[in-house]
């Protein structure tokens, strides 16, 4: 086992060592072996968005049970889980009135876990609740997505406000993860349970972002130009990259951590 481990420790440290330019490089490089392994092993790319909502129920459930039996929220973002419901609720108000479907339901019952999250944040578990590290101000991603959304929207028949809402929760879900990360990088060290739970987000949103991109290679274009025109179509696509990439460092970290044996996920200072 030992001599197993030997030459992920030697890539590890080689990757620790290099400039910050060459991780993004080999960080970007990843991703693409990645996609293009999955290009070849998924046949049917619907699958992916498939794998991505069990990866992130799997998340959930452990949220769910560092919650309720651990009996504690120490480490987690109150303000991640109030742009996460609030990213939710518009999307389902649009699902209602533009496109009602079986993401509605996914939605629905990942709302109503979160504003289960939420109450036991607030009220049954405030005593552990890290107030002072979770110090990220919403505003500063809530702004501007709903500016961006007003200036960038989809180009459909459906009405004006109902095309604003639907793009400021795909911008909106792209960066709500932010007072998390922050949060982590404040107190620099992760316990299991929260840092599961971010790694579930990862690599959902790394498996979405893979559906996206492999649909959109597969329709060579085609898919980009049926989501309407101008800025839009760039801007989804934009947005499914921007949140795999925020949480792509944590991932890192996570992976290093699993494999030298560390329950404790501990983040050096930059990683976010």
């Amino acid at each position: 086992m030992r001599g197993a481990k030997r030459p992920i420790h030697a890539l590890a440290a080689w990757v620790r060592r290099q400039p910050p330019k060459v991780k993004a490089f080999l960080g970007v490089v990843a991703g693409m072996a990645a996609l293009v392994f999955l290009r070849f092993i998924v046949h049917d790319h619907d699958n992916l968005f498939v794998a991505a909502e069990a990866v992130h129920a799997i998340g959930i459930s452990v949220l769910i049970y560092k919650l309720s039996k651990e009996r504690t929220c120490a480490g987690l973002s109150l303000k991640s889980q109030d742009l996460t419901a609030l990213f939710l609720a518009v999307r389902l108000y649009c699902s209602f009135v533009m496109e009602y479907d079986m993401h509605t339901v996914l939605d629905t019952a990942t709302l109503a876990t979160t504003l289960w999250v939420i109450y036991m944040i607030r009220f049954k578990l405030k005593s552990s609740y890290m107030e002072d590290k979770d110090n990220f101000a919403i505003y500063y991603v809530a702004v501007p997505c709903a500016l961006l959304a007003l200036a960038v929207h989809p180009s459909t028949s459906h009405n004006i406000f109902n095309r604003i809402c639907w793009a400021f929760c795909v911008y909106l879900e792209a960066v709500s993860v932010l007072p998390q990360l922050r949060l982590m990088q404040n107190t620099k060290i992760v316990e299991p349970f929260t840092a599961h739970y971010v790694f579930a987000l990862g690599v959902a949103r790394f498996l979405s972002c893979a559906h996206w991109v492999l649909q959109v290679l597969d329709t060579r274009g085609r898919l980009l130009t049926a989501l309407g025109y101008g800025l839009w179509p760039s801007m989804v696509l934009l947005a499914e990259v921007v949140q795999t990439f925020i949480l792509a460092d944590f991932c890192y970290y996570y992976v290093k951590s699993v494999f030298g044996g560390q329950l404790v996920l501990r983040l050096p200072s930059g990683v976010v």
